[in-house]
């Protein structure tokens, strides 16, 4: 079996990638979790400077799902590859580094002092998380400022530049047409759905920025649907992600486009999942004669007839 896909120039192991925000740094699972075994190992958002994001309560859950509106704390670029990186490296983990930014400027010197950096294979552009107000999703909801951020990181660094887009807006298609067609070499959906959670007793909302990203289970035919739209639409490859929990859950996405995919909220229900997620696509596989993993991204047969092979 074949388990290996491409992303740009960078090969991975395996298409499964623990996703940024839901895994740490990656060094926090290492215990738990062979990281060399994943695909790759998206870690938190970084800006240039620590950030200490929103205040408690934070998170809520949700039915098959949970809100949060962490606001992106991080401990910066620079306190990253000081402190997590040579232990991410020991670990032979694959690390996509997660980018933010308030302005252009910022995503594209966060994005340069990490190609610089020894042990950093791919840059993950945060342009979609709706929880901060200032830069970020006022990227991604912009077909210009899309491109623009793009093509700025695009320009400091000859790593894997992936932009994640955000649902939040009328067609995620034409985002990552605007992402490809400023050098983006894959693109990744999708991020969390702005959401509200309120407490009826109290009427206020139940975390304390009002209202916060929903992921989970409740989005993953959401996510499905404009993975196929996007693969339609672009030829570089996706990476899909949103309410994954079991193989079939991964298999959808890569039926559906997705060249590899992220998992993130389900380790917080079972940090061990990763193996188990590995054994349901080898099982599918065998069940199914398929010799590469590549050869079942985008074979979705998009009419209404069941194929049985």
């Amino acid at each position: 079996m074949d388990l290996s896909v491409q992303i740009g120039s960078l090969t991975l192991k395996n298409p499964l990638i623990a996703a940024s925000g839901c895994f740490g740094y990656g060094v926090e699972y290492a215990d738990l979790v062979d990281l060399s075994s994943l695909g790759g190992v998206a870690v938190k958002g970084l800006f240039l400077a620590e950030r200490e994001g929103h205040p408690p309560p934070r998170i809520v859950e949700t039915p098959a799902g949970m809100l949060n509106a962490i606001g992106l704390q991080g401990i910066g670029v620079h306190r990253f590859v000081d402190e997590k990186l040579p232990e991410l490296r020991a670990r032979r983990a694959t690390v996509i580094v997660n980018v933010c930014g308030t302005t252009i400027d910022e995503y594209a010197e966060v994005s340069r002092i990490l190609s610089d950096a020894e042990g950093v294979a791919a840059i993950e552009l945060n342009i979609s998380c709706p929880n901060i107000k200032e830069g970020g999703i006022q990227f991604g909801c912009s077909l210009a400022g899309t491109f623009d951020v793009v093509s700025a990181v695009r320009k400091v660094t000859r790593l894997p530049v992936i932009p994640k887009l955000t649902p939040n807006v009328t067609d995620v298609s034409s985002f990552a047409r605007a992402a490809e067609d400023a050098g983006a070499d894959a693109v990744s959906l999708v991020n969390t759905f702005l959401a509200m959670v309120l407490d009826v007793e109290t009427r206020r909302s139940s975390i304390s920025n009002v209202v916060g990203g929903l992921n989970g289970p409740a989005i993953r035919p959401i996510a499905v649907r404009m993975v196929y739209e996007c693969r339609q639409l672009v030829k570089i490859p996706i990476i899909g992600m949103g309410g994954i929990s079991d193989a079939r859950d991964a298999l959808e996405f890569i039926i559906a486009g997705a060249t590899a995919v992220q998992v993130g909220t389900a380790n917080f229900v079972d940090p061990l999942i990763w193996p188990k997620l590995l054994d349901g696509i080898v099982g599918y596989m065998k069940r199914h004669e398929i010799v590469r993993i590549a050869d079942l991204v985008g074979t979705v047969q998009a009419t209404s007839e069941v194929s049985h092979g």
